[in-house]
């Protein structure tokens, strides 16, 4: 859990400054579970560059509580969590100085948005919040003032744990609470998770990620692995100390997510989804007549393919289609063996490319139509799929057929302006893999909306 917060204060002489604005976001890394929001007495003058700023003056808070009358409520929002906060230095030491004036110790782990950023979002030319939450497309009202800049640093730390594969925020984290290494009750856990797509986190008691999944309904899934009876879910369910969860809405993402992840983490309950995802592929060639052949083989990774299939059936299911929709030849397909004309001729159905009476150029066009289609070689997309939440989109950037990884928005001009989009993307390896799965869940799913750009 975290306490996401931001202060204003009088300015003056270092540890000499009161607090004039307080705003603290209770978040477990999901959404704000609640919240604090206070102007506050300082009891001791603004200094004028401060109200100019902030536009807080000291007539604003002659009505406003001191801090002493809010110091409970303070710690009651804090409790139990880690603060995070832009330059968190500076808001630990004013409310460290705050708590010391009613003899009071006030002490808590901390999280930096300005470091976290630098790691994860590197050579940006300012880590300023203003500046950097503009760059990354992240709306700020109220600037300058507690509120506003505490919402704007919910927003970005919600894209650093996106952005954070290596779960580095989340094992740090677990590795610093006690309370979190006690093995709790399998029941216990299942009744934190929540029925959604996403990626799912399972922790042994020293804060290592053991397996990692995906499901379009975590309890369920996380449920299975808890009551299963087979040799790796009983070895679970006596090492789990924990579980967390990243909600991605769209099922695409979450198959990314964990083919990335777990390269990246090596969970040892996960070795069976490091071999390879695909057996067969869709392979073209040029024939004597100069048609476009089509062919599904054993995958072959020194050969160029148009996309890939986990079996060899369902790559003749895909094809079969494809000929229909793309009123293509079977025998050139490769779906039928036979020297003479294919059966589709017969029936009136197919051109006569089997038996060269098509022009090869009109024929070729739509087999390059299909190929472009499920290639996607050489293009610059964008796939879009469901958020996390309502109003929330999901984006898949694909640039000159290249993968380059994906990010979520909520702002039309977060997606039409290319370059932040690219600022909140998080990155990944195109590899074959990743590959496979896009095309894979590009086929299953064609009413999804595909943006094309130069």
């Amino acid at each position: 859990m975290y306490a996401i917060l931001d202060i204003e204060t009088t300015g003056g002489k270092y540890n000499e400054e009161g607090i004039t604005e307080i705003a603290i976001y209770k978040f477990n890394g999901h959404e704000v579970v609640d919240q604090f929001i206070s102007l506050v007495n300082p009891e001791r003058d603004i200094q004028p560059f401060v109200v100019n700023l902030t536009g807080i003056n000291s007539n604003m808070l002659k009505n406003a509580p001191k801090f002493y009358e809010i110091a409970k409520r303070i710690v009651e929002i804090t409790q139990g969590c880690t603060l995070v906060a832009h330059n968190a230095k500076f808001d630990n030491r004013i409310l460290t100085t705050e708590f010391k004036r009613l003899g009071f110790d006030f002490d808590s782990e901390t999280l930096c948005t300005v470091e976290l950023a630098k790691t994860l979002i590197p050579d940006l030319p300012s880590y300023s919040l203003g500046k950097l939450v503009r760059s990354l497309g992240i709306p700020v009202k109220d600037r300058h003032r507690a509120s506003g800049d505490a919402l704007a640093t919910v927003k970005l730390f919600k894209l650093l744990l996106s952005k954070d594969v290596e779960k580095t925020i989340i094992q740090k984290f677990l590795r610093k609470e006690p309370k979190l290494q006690l093995e709790p009750k399998l029941i216990e856990i299942i009744a934190t998770m929540p029925s959604i797509t996403g990626v799912y986190y399972i922790y042994n008691k020293e804060g290592r990620i053991i397996y990692i999944g995906k499901s379009k309904n975590i309890k369920k899934r996380i449920n299975q692995h808890f009551t299963g009876t087979d040799r790796k879910s009983k070895k679970i369910q006596i090492q789990v100390a924990t579980v967390t969860y990243d909600a991605t809405g769209s099922e695409l993402i979450a198959l990314l997510k964990e083919s990335h992840e777990i390269k990246q983490n090596k969970p040892i309950f996960n070795r069976a989804l490091r071999k390879t995802l695909f057996s067969h592929a869709l392979y073209s060639s040029i024939d004597t007549n100069g048609y476009t052949n089509l062919t599904i083989d054993i995958a072959d990774g020194r050969k160029k393919y148009i996309t890939t299939f986990s079996n060899r059936q369902s790559a003749k299911d895909f094809l079969h289609r494809a000929v229909e929709t793309h009123s293509l030849c079977l025998k050139l397909s490769g779906l039928e063996k036979t020297l003479n004309s294919c059966f589709k001729y017969e029936l009136k159905e197919c051109e006569g490319a089997c038996v060269n009476e098509e022009n090869t150029i009109l024929y070729n066009n739509r087999v390059n139509d299909f190929i472009e289609k499920y290639s996607y070689k050489n293009q610059n997309m964008i796939v879009i799929d469901r958020g996390r939440e309502v109003g929330e989109n999901s984006a898949i950037l694909i640039e000159n057929g290249v993968f380059a990884g994906y990010g979520f928005y909520d702002l039309n001009h977060q997606l039409n302006n290319i370059d932040i989009l690219k600022s909140i993307i998080i990155p990944m390896e195109n590899n074959r893999h990743t590959q496979h799965i896009i095309q894979s869940y590009l086929r299953r799913n064609k009413r999804l909306k595909i943006l094309k750009f130069k």
